[in-house]
């Protein structure tokens, strides 16, 4: 897939646990619905074959709407699943390896957390950075200590690739993540936690000072 900055503008991130008994998939489906312009399946607990059968269910959900499904860490099930990407963490796989086992036509993404790991990106081998985390958050308890918006800012000026700001994000936080350089949220219990997931998503467009619409 071409990835365009405006595909990461709002780029959810899944919580199987916080989905609740809404589901998945029908979550997702809400989020699109409000806005949300990529998706991102993240379950550390699921193995290969789980994550292949919630990639197929999300993909026939998502059909249609051009919004791509990026799979977290687990090249095997991108490929099998036929997802757009990938999106892995420091340490988890050598980028030049994911990419040369994605392919040219998939996505992959790059988490950074530090200036070390941003000048260091192979930026022939991945395709945007996810920079963070910004807030502490519950999601991810083993988080890294949040770099706020000020190193958000200085992490986002050291590189020319898109980059999306994570990490303990909520609407009202839109304005100053734009203004910080990045090209959009990547937001999980904002939307999944939400009872209504479509107005969650709505409400990063509707935010006061600046719409997420307006920047592109």
């Amino acid at each position: 897939m071409r990835l365009t900055r405006s595909k990461l503008r709002l780029y959810l991130v899944t919580d199987t646990a916080l989905c609740g008994t809404q589901g998945m998939v029908a979550t997702v489906q809400a989020a699109v619905a409000g806005g949300v312009t990529m998706v991102q399946l993240r379950d550390k607990e699921a193995r290969t074959a789980s994550l292949v059968d919630m990639a197929r269910a999300l993909k026939a959900a998502l059909a249609g709407s051009d919004v791509p499904l990026i799979i977290n860490d687990d090249i095997d099930a991108a490929l099998i699943s036929e997802a757009d990407g990938c999106h892995v963490g420091q340490g988890d796989v050598d980028v030049a390896e994911a990419r040369q086992r994605l392919g040219p036509d998939r996505c992959l993404g790059l988490s950074c957390e530090t200036e070390t790991h941003v000048k260091a990106v192979d930026t022939d081998a991945v395709d945007y950075l996810g920079i963070g985390t910004v807030f502490a958050t519950n999601t991810k308890p083993d988080h890294a200590p949040p770099i706020e918006l000020v190193g958000l800012k200085a992490l986002c000026s050291l590189s020319a690739l898109p980059t999306v700001a994570i990490g303990g994000l909520k609407a009202r936080h839109t304005w100053s993540v734009l203004q910080a350089g990045a090209d959009g949220l990547a937001v999980s219990s904002a939307i999944c936690g939400a009872p209504d997931p479509a107005a969650a998503a709505r409400a990063f467009f509707d935010c006061s000072e600046v719409s997420l619409h307006d920047r592109w």
